[in-house]
């Protein structure tokens, strides 16, 4: 057995401890409400609960903090001998996309972990916790800085978790938002924006066409104008870890019948945003464009769940010391959106990390392989021993 940074090193072979906290995270069902209404499958809770006694058992505080009627995120504190001037969040999330049984059946096969939510995210709470466990054994930990895990809800649906914990939390020295990003240290992402257009038309008997307003075809102007004279549009910008925004029209639904001249159509697609990007000015950009066009739309967003790009300042101490405990030297950008760039609207600067590949994630055999499991756990101890 190799030592390398006070952490014990498993054989191949045999499983080390986040190995098998990982495995028993699979095999409880957490999927996100607003994918499946089955009670034996959908909620966090069971999750939540079992991360309570983990915590309590290594000997971590516990703390809950209500979202919804059902729902809760569990923070675990590790407290400093002395007094508290410092202050790092962990921030992975418990719910995961839909799950059959055979996905909910955590199994090893050629130094891989395989089941849903193996890698999102389910690894970087294994992960969090299991290095947060070693340091609490170790005489050589922080003296300063608190260190809190909040398991959040709903990252993969509404975000209500990081929501309500931004809303009631004030600002850390530094958030880790848990997510498969192959132990690499992200300091920007893409932000998104979904949005509904519609096109009003006027109905009238199939076989006189002319007697009508086809809302369809006003879509379809729609449609070639953002697939085409947009996307160029948008290629003009380009960002320096996230390159350009990007958009895409993923359903349309319009008409009844064939005999009759459609009076309704709508599309939803799915804009990228860059930072600095605003739902408002989005959405004046293209009704104006369209209108240009001789298209009449009107358009719905949510503007009480935006969802932000991120980008934040490399150059911070902490997120330097983190890079350096990967010995990453590179700043990383994504283009999917996470919880980072919510809790940074409270004031806290975020990074997202974590173990397995973000490829791997919501597949139909999601898996993450131990190397990448058991190397996040040494980087993320070798991080928190460098806390004041």
């Amino acid at each position: 057995m190799e030592l390398i940074g006070m952490i014990p090193l498993k054989t191949s072979g045999s499983k080390s401890s986040v190995h098998q906290l990982l495995m028993d995270l699979i095999e409880l069902p957490s999927v996100n409400p607003a994918f499946c209404q089955d009670p034996a499958l959908a909620g966090e809770w069971r999750v939540a609960d079992y991360l309570e006694h983990a915590g309590e058992k290594a000997g971590l505080s516990i703390r809950w903090q209500t979202v919804s009627k059902k729902r809760k995120n569990l923070i675990l504190v590790y407290k400093p001998r002395s007094r508290t001037t410092h202050r790092l969040l962990l921030a992975p999330h418990m719910d995961t996309v839909v799950a059959s049984g055979e996905q909910l059946k955590a199994r090893t096969k050629l130094n891989r972990i395989h089941g849903r939510g193996a890698c999102d995210t389910k690894g970087s709470i294994a992960a969090m916790l299991d290095a947060l466990r070693q340091l609490i054994m170790q005489s050589d930990r922080p003296k300063h800085t608190e260190i809190h895990i909040a398991c959040l809800v709903d990252e993969e649906h509404g975000q209500l978790g990081s929501r309500v914990f931004a809303a009631k939390t004030r600002p850390y020295d530094l958030a880790i938002v848990g997510e498969p990003t192959s132990n690499r240290v992200v300091t920007a992402h893409k932000g998104v924006m979904w949005f509904q257009l519609h096109t009003q038309g006027k109905a009238a008997h199939g076989s006189r066409p002319s007697l009508g307003v086809n809302a369809i075809a006003s879509m379809a102007e729609a449609v070639r104008y953002l697939e085409g004279e947009y996307r160029e549009h948008l290629n003009l910008t380009q960002h320096s870890l996230l390159g350009a925004g990007t958009i895409n029209v993923g359903t349309v639904q319009g008409g009844k019948q064939p005999n009759i001249v459609p009076d309704a159509c709508s599309i939803w697609a799915d804009r990228r945003t860059l930072p600095g990007e605003s739902y408002q000015a989005i959405q004046a950009h293209l009704l104006k464009a369209l209108k240009q066009r001789g298209v009449q739309a009107r358009m719905d967003y949510r503007g009480d769940c935006e969802c932000p790009a991120l980008e934040t300042d490399s150059n911070q101490p902490w997120v330097q010391e983190l890079m350096q405990q990967v010995r990453q030297k590179d700043l990383v950008g994504v283009d999917y959106f996470c919880d980072a760039a919510v809790i940074a609207q409270n004031g806290t600067p975020c990074v997202v990390f974590g173990p397995g590949s973000i490829d791997h994630a919501h597949t139909r055999d999601e898996w993450i392989s131990i190397r990448s499991l058991e190397s996040c756990v040494r980087h993320y101890f070798r991080f928190f021993q460098s806390l004041p």
